[in-house]
């Protein structure tokens, strides 16, 4: 079998910045990433998942100040909630909130809301600090496959992708999704 082709944080960030898909650990699963605001990179990411636009993605960041141009966070009945839940290490929380107008559609699947996180996964947060900026973060998988939980996997499904070497954080199952308008989980 053909060896994962491994590269360093840093070479991970000039492949988003050059329009480049890239799949990389999460606290979960695998993941595959792109600059969300590149959007032939997030057409080649929906193309290699076989899924529609329509579904939506998750972006993960860095910090809360990395989504503050992107969704509402600030000065609503859930915010306190919200903050409080990416403070935890122990179990990553993606949040739906609602999207502001300049977010471009393609990442929104047309909805006015958006799935963002603030993620504590050493690889993933780096590269969201070194590119100052969030990333698109949906499972490594084909749609309806399960999820890749190791490089080499992640290298067999995707045989022509860069993957950022480094461990999953052990969680069970990928982050709980809820949404903070109506406080009800959606996974």
């Amino acid at each position: 079998m053909k060896q994962p082709l491994l590269v360093s944080v840093e070479e991970a960030v000039e492949q988003i910045l050059a329009g480049q898909v890239i799949a990389y650990p999460t606290e979960a699963v695998y993941g595959l990433g792109c600059d969300p605001f590149n959007k032939m990179a997030f057409e080649q990411l929906l193309q290699l998942k076989n899924r529609s636009l329509d579904k939506g993605v998750i972006l993960i960041a860095a910090s809360v100040v990395q989504l503050n141009e992107l969704v509402e966070i600030h000065n609503q009945s859930w915010t306190q909630t919200v903050l409080e839940t990416w403070q935890d290490v122990s179990q990553p929380m993606t949040w739906v909130l609602p999207v502001r107008p300049e977010v471009p559609i393609w990442l929104t699947g047309g909805r006015s809301t958006l799935a963002v996180r603030v993620t504590h996964h050493p690889v993933a947060k780096a590269l969201c600090e070194k590119l100052e900026m969030p990333i698109v973060s949906t499972s490594a998988n084909i749609s309806g496959q399960a999820p890749i939980l190791s490089a080499t996997a992640c290298a067999k499904a995707f045989p022509r992708l860069a993957i950022v070497d480094g461990d999953l954080m052990g969680q069970a199952q990928p982050s709980q999704i809820w949404d903070a308008a109506t406080m009800t989980r959606l996974r």
